[in-house]
């Protein structure tokens, strides 16, 4: 693959294979589930999404790429991609269990043990265990080598103490990968340990954030002893900087493409207002939305040859590049859509005050620059690790 994708006939056979699933099984007890779920609207049918997860496993969608021997199919990273593109333009709804196949299963391949492989991935590959990611914390978001969670070991388990803040899915969670502090000596990026935490015992406190949009889909959780078995570090104790960098790498990964098709969807639909209102006829808006256009274009290609050249689909520093460019695009896109939308962008229709589409995508892409390192931090990273500038 150079800038796009070389497709066989075996390719688009696989293509074939996913739509029709799709087709067949969006339909019945999940046709409510269609458009569901997804960044700024998680707090929507979580049942039946839970459910749809299961329906996920069952039908072998789960773990694509993972090796065969661990459950998954093996997939190339073009059948990856394919997928994620034909789920994303089926409306299936945003994946609850994304975090676990996402992010800690990739983890676990890469520095999990073989037995920590066959206690969890196979929940995983089910969709009948749900993970969350306990990294920022209220004086260590985008700045993560400042965590200050600390676990103690005591004999063959950890007692965990501290708190974390943006926890997406928390409060639905069966377990949660939490990076903590295991040796107070030391600051910053050593001394810190990535741990599997069982998230419903005593000693674990979730309360839900209200956000701008008026919904609560990130959590804060607090840990008073709470505890984990050793068995469940992953990594050496005080190598968790080293794992939790692969677990951000993994989340900016081959799901990206899939993520492109929603953005494309918004840019289509801000488009049509635009047309509908005239406000295409405006040459700063029409210029503005052509930008958009050509950088949805630029991130497609970007990310398809940056995950080609990675072998094995995963991102390295590149990642980083990624991250700036889409959050950017995302939140400036937020911004286009209330401009198309004109004065009425400032209120709702009347109770029970719904927001509308723009002015939510418009509140939630706020954040895009902000979670999941923001982007100073990625800069830096830039700068630093891949320029070769001076700190």
């Amino acid at each position: 693959m150079g800038t796009g994708m070389e497709l066989t006939a075996a390719d688009e056979e696989f293509r074939a294979e996913v739509r029709e699933w799709l087709a067949d099984n969006l339909r019945g007890e999940f046709t409510d589930a269609v458009g569901t779920g997804g960044p700024g609207r998680e707090h929507e049918a979580i049942e039946l999404r839970a459910a749809w997860e299961r329906r996920l496993g069952a039908g072998g969608w789960i773990g694509l790429g993972w090796p065969v021997g661990k459950g998954g199919r093996g997939a190339s990273l073009t059948r990856q991609v394919i997928f994620h593109e034909e789920y994303a333009r089926a409306g299936a709804p945003g994946r609850l269990g994304y975090i676990g196949e996402q992010l800690l299963g990739p983890t676990l391949l890469a520095f999990g043990t073989p037995e920590q492989q066959d206690r969890f991935l196979p929940g995983i590959l089910s969709g009948e265990v749900l993970w969350c990611q306990g990294y920022s914390e209220p004086g260590a978001g985008s700045d993560l080598a400042g965590v200050q969670t600390r676990a103690v070991r005591n004999g063959d388990y950890y007692a965990i103490t501290g708190q974390k803040t943006w926890t997406s899915l928390a409060h639905v969670a069966d377990w949660a990968f939490v990076l903590v502090r295991t040796d107070p000596g030391e600051s910053r990026h050593r001394g810190l340990s990535y741990l599997l935490v069982p998230m419903r015992q005593a000693g674990i406190d979730i309360r839900p954030i209200t956000q701008i949009t008026g919904t609560s889909e990130f959590n804060e959780v607090f840990f008073d002893g709470a505890v984990t078995g050793v068995e469940n570090l992953v990594g050496a104790e005080g190598d968790g900087w080293r794992v939790a960098m692969g677990t951000l790498a993994f989340e900016r990964g081959v799901a990206t493409l899939g993520q492109q098709i929603g953005f494309e969807r918004e840019l289509a639909a801000v488009t049509d207002a635009a047309r509908t209102s005239g406000a295409l006829a405006d040459p700063a808006l029409h210029a503005r939305i052509v930008d958009a256009w050509i950088g949805l274009k630029v991130m497609r290609y970007t990310a398809i040859r940056t995950l080609s050249s990675s072998g094995d689909g995963t991102p390295g520093l590149e990642a980083s590049i990624s991250k700036l460019q889409w959050a950017t695009w995302h939140r400036d896109l937020g911004e286009l859509a209330v401009d198309v939308a004109g004065a009425s962008a400032l209120v709702t229709d009347g109770p029970p005050y719904e927001l509308t589409d723009a002015q939510r995508l418009f509140l939630y892409t706020r954040a895009d620059t902000i979670y999941g390192g923001s982007n100073e931090v990625q800069r830096t990273i830039i700068a630093e690790r891949m320029l070769g500038l001076p700190r």
